[in-house]
């Protein structure tokens, strides 16, 4: 479980998020959604401790993230932003490998490269694998990107588990989404959804991500988080929270509900 306890954070005299509390369940995909401002990004930096926010706490199974240490938490905490910039030239196997970086000393092991060729292959990127990354189209390099995110957190066949289906030390593992499909064509977000929502369902899984496309958090998240100027308007499913009032509301646009297969889709005058 993870957990956000009454978290502001402010940049000068200005609150970004102001009196967050709210709960993240694993094996369930929760997506984050609001106007540009709204302190979405704001909370999922927060929330995975790239930012200390001024009160509050955000706790990992109970604990304190503040005090986790750094070496132990990139184990089981991953990050994708919304763009990566590589400074030197890597290949896209290196990229990925990047991710690996937490699990293993000198050098990778066997385990290691193995779980690197699954996901290049996972994400349709294994004939970019010798191509220098800054070659890449943003499409692509978003691809590879969550491969190398997913790495971090990945198990092996191999791995221990235990009757529940958890590793067999019990504890989660943390998969933030910041804006994710930025720089991906309509099939590419499609599928990213599909491979995400494939991924949360493990029950030692909390993931949390940012998506600007209502339709895509109707369709693929357990719980939506709506956003407006640094407080939480309402959250749980997609009917209780993507009404006609809230998105008027926050969005300031007037919305048209459309069922197709039992499928509620979101149409804009």
């Amino acid at each position: 479980m993870l957990r956000a306890n009454d978290i502001t954070f402010r940049v000068g005299n200005k609150a970004l998020i102001s009196d967050i509390s709210l709960a993240f369940a694993p094996g369930k995909l929760h997506l984050l959604i609001g106007p540009n401002g709204a302190g979405k990004s704001t909370l999922i930096k927060v929330l995975a401790r790239l930012l200390r926010p001024q009160t509050g706490s955000v706790s990992y199974e109970g604990a304190d993230a503040s005090e986790a240490h750094e070496a132990d938490l990139a184990k089981r905490r991953a990050v994708l932003s919304q763009a990566v910039e590589v400074a030197f030239p890597l290949s896209v196997r290196e990229v990925v490998m990047m991710g690996r970086y937490p699990h293993f000393g000198a050098r990778a092991g066997q385990t290691d490269e193995q779980i690197v060729d699954e996901l290049m292959q996972f994400f349709d990127v294994t004939e970019f694998k010798d191509r220098d990354y800054q070659t890449l189209s943003g499409g692509e390099r978003q691809r590879v990107n969550f491969a190398r995110v997913l790495a971090q957190l990945w198990h092996s066949p191999a791995a221990a588990q235990s009757s529940n289906g958890r590793l067999s030390d019990g504890r989660c593992r943390f998969l933030f989404l910041d804006e994710p499909l930025t720089f991906l064509d309509i099939r590419h977000q499609i599928d990213f959804m599909k491979k995400v929502r494939n991924f949360t369902d493990a029950p030692d899984v909390v993931t949390v991500g940012v998506v600007h496309d209502l339709n895509l958090a109707a369709r693929f998240a357990d719980q939506v988080v709506l956003l407006s100027e640094g407080r939480v308007v309402a959250k749980g499913s997609a009917a209780e929270v993507l009404t006609q009032e809230n998105i008027r509301s926050v969005f300031a646009v007037e919305p048209t509900f459309v069922t197709v297969d039992n499928q509620m889709h979101i149409v804009f005058d």
